[in-house]
Parts: structure tokens; sequence; C-alpha cells
């Protein structure tokens, strides 16, 4: 996925979740949508490089969109949105080669109790229903999902343990969006009851897959699978 041109600012902070002040190079302080509603531990600090996308869209209230930090020497995409779109990029170039095969993907498609799958891939004999978790979170030397409690997301890991039950194939599939060259864990410090139920869907049938980003100022694109330690 290439990138809107990108500029160049400081993170003044972060703030409500969704907003962030920033001073760009040219000296101007703008306030940017932050579309991620993480917690965006060791993806973000006070002063640190960061780069936004601008939209002159008139229905749109902040003008700017955060979309890249770098920490160390590392470049993180914090636009969770991201994550789906170069996912269904990888699969179409066949980089993903655990979900070729299919003559049909679909994006958020309405399935189980009033969710939508982020990918519905299809042929005359299979559905496989593909549930997508964007990585940012670095603990010690891992990356890990996730970095807050999440209930919606185990929920997702149920209602894709459902997609088994009915004979369905149901991926989970952690995009890593940081260039750390490290191997990926469950944070089940951060969120016990997400990682109990991991355990359970996944000896049930739902197949786990971890892919990891190449990210530069141009684009960002999955490269190849990454190490899950268990």
């Amino acid at each position: 996925m290439k990138f809107e041109e990108l500029i160049h600012g400081k993170l003044i902070k972060r703030y409500k979740r969704f907003l962030a002040d920033i001073i760009l190079e040219n000296g101007e302080t703008v306030t940017a949508h932050v579309p991620n509603s993480g917690a965006m531990t060791s993806c973000i600090e006070e002063n640190c490089d960061v780069w936004v996308s601008f939209h002159d869209n008139p229905k749109r209230k902040l003008k700017y969109t955060l979309e890249l930090t770098k920490i160390a020497k590392n470049l993180i995409c914090t636009n969770t949105n991201v994550a789906n779109k170069i996912a269904v990029e990888a699969i179409n170039n066949k980089t993903i080669k655990e979900l070729q095969g299919y003559k049909s993907l679909k994006t958020e498609q309405k399935y189980g109790q009033s969710s939508r799958i982020d990918i519905l891939l299809e042929n005359e004999n299979q559905k496989c229903f593909v549930e997508i978790k964007s990585v940012s979170l670095k603990i010690d030397d891992f990356l890990a999902f996730p970095d807050a409690v999440t209930s919606r997301g185990t929920k997702h890991l149920k209602e894709l343990e459902e997609m088994v039950k009915l004979g369905h194939r149901a991926v989970m599939l952690y995009v890593i969006q940081r260039t750390d060259d490290l191997p990926f864990k469950l944070a089940c410090q951060i969120d016990k009851k997400y990682c109990e139920t991991f355990n359970e869907v996944t000896k049930n049938g739902v197949e786990v897959l971890v892919y990891q980003s190449s990210i530069n100022l141009q684009e960002i694109i999955i490269k190849n699978s990454s190490n899950f330690l268990h």
C-alpha cells in the first residue's frame, strides 16, 4: 500500500485516544486524528518523530491523520485501518500462501452475532473467515497483542470458533505493523481472558497466522510470515 505524501513532525502529546497535537517541520502546530483505539504503549512517546497525511476534505473536522511513528530506529504504522488493506493486497499478490485457492474475496461481511468479518474467502466447496488484528506493541524482546484488554477481540475469537463448528475454515491473522525483527507472542499479562479464549479456540480448529510488514516513508506491505512463540 502506497502512502499519500507524508509530512514529518514531532509529537507533542496524544489525548482522548483519537487526538494528537503535533508540531510540523515548518513550525505549525496541528491536531491530528489518531486512528487507533489501543493504548499505543511502546509505539508513541513525547517528542518522537511522526508522519502525518493531509486530507483537504470539507467533511473532515481534522485535516491531518497520524500514520507513522519512529521509536529508536524502528518505524511503526499506528493506523490500525491499514492492516486490513495490506492483508487484502498480500492475499491477492500471493504473499500469504496459506490463504490461496479461493475464487472470491470480500471484505466486511456480516456474520456471527451482529459482527463483520474482515475478509471472507470463498470457492464452491469452502468458506474461509479471516479476522485481522494490527500488532504494534513491543514488550521486552517480543512483539505482542493485545496492548489493552479487548472484550471485542475475545468475542471475535469465539465467533471464529463458531464458524469452525459450522464446517467452515476460520483464521486469526496478526499483522505486525512495526519494523522490529522480533518474534510475536500474546500479551497474556495484559488480557488473561483473551489468552484463555485463544488457547480454547485454537484447540478447536481456529488457525493462526502471523505476518511481518515492511515499512518505509513511501509504502507499507506484508513481506513474510513471522515467528509465533506460544
